[in-house]
């Protein structure tokens, strides 16, 4: 196996095996075939290089410790490694949008982030605005509230608010949605919400 390299006549599922095996030609070669591609997925999903690096680093380790439940009837090594990279950046993301608030405190939420260069007049209308959500939002049921804050202020999709309310998807999308309506409902009249 002298001069295994990226461009060596070896299948990705010989280097995989390989890897898998502690053959360490093999693992350089892998590594080069794949490096590029791992981190440029890992890239697009995260936006952050240094994070994209963590993540390729640990999908390509992940593939040599599970180099034996690679499964070539369930698609290519590189299909299975990128879905690995995928997978790895989504739970990166996920971790990264994790607020350690609860949900039903709206009134901190509602009042983060006031920009300091607003004058008094600017910084009035928007306490103003801030207090109609905030009343507004009181007057929906407790399961919609949550289900909106999750959704609005912390950005959950409705699969993760249904997993974390442990309902189904379509009981998650319901309550969104008829908050979002109610919502409008309460804060339409007096003109907030267009």
């Amino acid at each position: 196996m002298d001069g295994l390299g990226a461009d060596s006549g070896l299948s990705d599922e010989s280097l995989l095996a390989g890897l898998g095996a502690g053959d360490r030609r093999a693992a350089q070669a892998f590594v080069r075939r794949f490096e590029r591609r791992v981190f440029g997925l890992a890239l697009t999903v995260v936006g952050d290089p240094a994070l994209a690096e963590d993540i390729a680093q640990e999908a390509l380790t992940r593939a040599w410790r599970h180099a034996e439940a690679y499964d070539p009837r369930r698609g290519s090594v590189a299909t299975w490694l990128l879905t690995i990279t995928r997978n790895l950046g989504v739970d990166a993301l996920r971790l990264r949008r994790s607020d350690p608030r609860a949900p039903d405190d709206v009134i901190d939420l509602v009042d983060a982030g006031e920009p300091a260069e607003r004058g008094p007049a600017e910084a009035a209308v928007t306490s103003d605005e801030r207090a109609a959500v905030r009343a507004a939002l009181k007057t929906l049921p407790p399961d919609q509230r949550r289900a909106l804050v999750l959704s609005a202020f912390h950005g959950r999709t409705a699969r993760e608010i249904a997993e974390l309310e442990s309902i189904p998807l379509g009981t998650a999308k319901t309550r969104i949605r008829a908050g979002l309506i109610r919502l409008r409902g309460v804060m339409a009249p007096e003109g907030t919400i267009r």
